[in-house]
């Protein structure tokens, strides 16, 4: 009887290997899961995905936890390219939500124009399982085919352990993967961009001459907020957190920005970010496209940044 059991155990065991054989994964070395580039893209990502869903009130913080069962994407799908599926809103069993999962890859990828499975690198297991890798290359794909015009921080690449389950063991081998183009067609029009944009042609001036703008800038600023009683000393630091800024606009463009629609003393960096992104929205509604700035930069004080903010309210307003 005993010798029963055991066989039947190990013919379980290799059943159970076989299932696995041809099984392939690729995993983000951890060193570049921090790596400033990648970072900035994702985050980029997340700040696309919440203007867009912005007037139904979705708010994505997390792309591995918030878009794996389908809502977000089918949300998306349905503001990018105007089609509403016929599936449940919330799908709460995991069954669900991979029928779900597969309805809107299924329609996403036609409309994503890729007929060549070789060339889509996420499918329904790898969202749901919250593979960030996979759920990056979807987005990027998405965004490059709806909103082109979105500046993605080029040349994102991170090196990733590829796995594959064989008979004869698991082979694995670092690769290099490619999550926003690195080509000389990015490179010209990433330079074109900067040449076209005073800022960064600004910084890249001799420092005495960039401190003379950025003074000029600051009297502006200053002058225009006289009558609140508030003076910006340290422009480098003082629009982090958007209640300046917020007030700024709404001394230039003649308008109050009621109290409940901001936070007049943010605390933490989640209040700092709706303020700021408060403040670009209306930039952009008085025709101020900042595309390449995101709420995140100026909230980390990125000086370059909140630069392009002021130049683009002082470039408006100086001569009126």
């Amino acid at each position: 009887m005993e010798a029963s059991v055991f066989e039947y155990h190990k013919e379980e065991d290799t059943v159970d290997i076989q299932s696995f054989q041809g099984d392939k994964q690729k995993l983000i070395q951890p060193t570049f899961l921090n790596d400033p580039r990648f970072e900035k893209l994702k985050q980029t990502l997340v700040d696309w995905i919440n203007k867009t869903l912005k007037p139904e009130h979705i708010v994505v913080q997390s792309l591995e936890e918030d878009l794996y069962d389908g809502l977000v994407l089918h949300h998306l799908m349905s503001r990018l390219a105007g089609v509403n599926l016929s599936v449940e809103e919330m799908a709460l069993s995991s069954t669900a939500q991979i029928r779900k999962l597969n309805m809107i890859l299924e329609e996403l990828d036609k409309r994503l124009g890729l007929q060549d499975s070789s060339q889509i690198k996420w499918n329904v297991k790898l969202i749901h399982n919250k593979d960030l890798l996979a759920t990056i290359h979807l987005l990027v794909a998405m965004v490059r085919c709806f909103q082109p015009e979105l500046d993605l921080p080029p040349n994102v690449k991170i090196e990733v352990l590829a796995l594959e389950v064989t008979r004869s063991g698991i082979k694995s081998e670092v690769l290099i993967e490619v999550l926003t183009e690195d080509s000389d067609t990015d490179s010209d029009s990433l330079s074109n961009t900067e040449k076209d944009d005073p800022i960064q042609q600004l910084l890249k001036l001799e420092a005495h001459k960039v401190n003379m703008v950025k003074k000029a800038i600051l009297h502006f600023v200053n002058q225009t907020l006289s009558t609140l009683g508030v003076q910006v000393v340290d422009m480098d630091k003082q629009f982090s957190d958007g209640v300046i800024l917020l007030l700024l606009i709404g001394q230039l463009e003649g308008f109050f920005i009621p109290l409940c629609d901001f936070n007049l003393t943010p605390v933490n960096q989640a209040e700092m970010l709706q303020n700021v992104t408060l403040a670009l929205d209306l930039l952009n509604d008085m025709d101020l496209h900042m595309s390449s700035v995101s709420p995140q930069d100026i909230v980390s004080q990125d000086i370059t940044a909140t630069l392009k903010v002021l130049y683009a309210l002082f470039k408006k307003h100086k001569e009126k």
